[in-house]
């Protein structure tokens, strides 16, 4: 039920909303708007020092928008999208989306590196003091080191082995350290390749000093950043590392993107599991457990890559660009919300 006061001005705020204000109410709903959207004073406090009613308040703060004396705008840096960032997060039930505009040539050149910049952004904002913050391979994620310029302390930790251990400078291995630095905090590099010829190699490797130092932090780890990758020539980190003979057999089973050397098919099911028995790499069960997932993709190309991935429900951030968001807002049945961290195989 209103009060007779609210029923008053109720009945008021019609009547009036077509008269002309005078000078009086000018200066008085200019000064209430400036109280309420500058100061972030409450209607209440507005009312007792103008000696009026909080409802007369909240009416001249209306008429105020009505008559255009207070013009409300929601601006962002021109190179981010909200609106497609809302909509990407809502569909897939991220806990962040940010979305990119393309560049001119974002087709022909994935992850663009200004994705990458955004990241670092995004990382200063989520990782906090204490944190371990754990950095896959991928050209995004380096892209993301070296954009870096804030950082709580924090220990950094890397989850896959290199694309080539003899690029480790120019790649995982520098990232971690990049990000150690702007942070104070203590690195834990892994100087090995991301994948082995056999099983055999792969966990002599795991047991040195360095890299099982690094893995037991596997599970400490509270915020990620990792890289997608298509199942194609130059997108996929895996891809180009395996023989044609093992693509052949993975394409068989439907894979369909990468990600920190697990594969997966377009409903996020993961497939050639016999694949990580050979790789350095954070387990896929050790990812679905870490609080933060961020994972930066972007491109047409790599549109169903993401979808695929976020389906898995291991990532739960993602920081893509126009081309990949359109493709992606556009794809058929709405897919496992990410923050379920449910795994789809079972």
């Amino acid at each position: 039920m209103k009060s007779s006061e609210e029923k008053a001005v109720s009945g008021m705020s019609a009547g009036r909303s077509a008269m002309r204000m005078g000078p009086a109410e000018l200066v008085q709903a200019a000064a209430m708007a400036r109280r309420f959207y500058l100061e972030g004073k409450s209607k209440i406090q507005i009312a007792e020092e103008f000696g009026v009613s909080r409802f007369k308040v909240a009416r001249v703060l209306e008429t105020a928008l009505e008559r255009d004396l207070v013009r409300i705008e929601i601006r962002v840096p021109a190179e981010l999208d909200a609106e497609r960032s809302d909509a990407l997060r809502a569909r897939y039930g991220l806990r962040h989306a940010v979305v990119v505009e393309s560049p001119a040539e974002a087709d022909e050149s994935p992850d663009p590196e200004n994705l990458g910049e955004v990241a670092a952004d995004l990382l200063g904002e989520l990782v906090t003091e204490g944190d371990v913050l754990g950095l896959a391979w991928g050209r995004s994620t380096i892209h993301m080191a070296a954009a870096l310029d804030r950082l709580p302390p924090c220990t950094v930790v890397q989850l896959t082995g290199v694309y080539d251990a003899g690029t480790a400078e120019r790649g995982s291995v520098e990232a971690v350290r990049r990000a150690a630095q702007v942070s104070g905090g203590d690195a834990h590099p892994i100087y090995a390749p991301m994948l082995l010829p056999d099983a055999a190699t792969a966990a002599a490797l795991r047991h040195q000093t360095g890299i099982a130092r690094a893995f037991e932090y596997f599970d400490k780890v509270t915020v990620a950043c990792v890289s997608i990758g298509s199942w194609e020539a130059g997108i996929s980190t895996v891809h180009d590392m395996i023989t044609e003979e093992e693509r052949s057999h993975y394409a068989t089973l439907g894979v369909a993107a990468e990600m920190s050397a697990h594969l997966f098919d377009a409903e996020g099911r993961r497939v050639g599991r016999d694949l990580g028995e050979r790789c350095i790499t954070v387990k896929a069960d050790q990812l679905r457990r870490i609080p933060e997932v961020v994972a930066i993709a972007g491109g047409q190309r790599k549109a169903a890559a993401i979808d695929a991935v976020l389906r898995s429900g291991l990532v739960t951030s993602l920081v893509t660009d126009t081309a990949a968001a359109d493709s992606l807002l556009m794809a058929g049945a709405a897919p496992r919300p990410a923050l379920n961290r449910a795994d789809p195989d079972e």
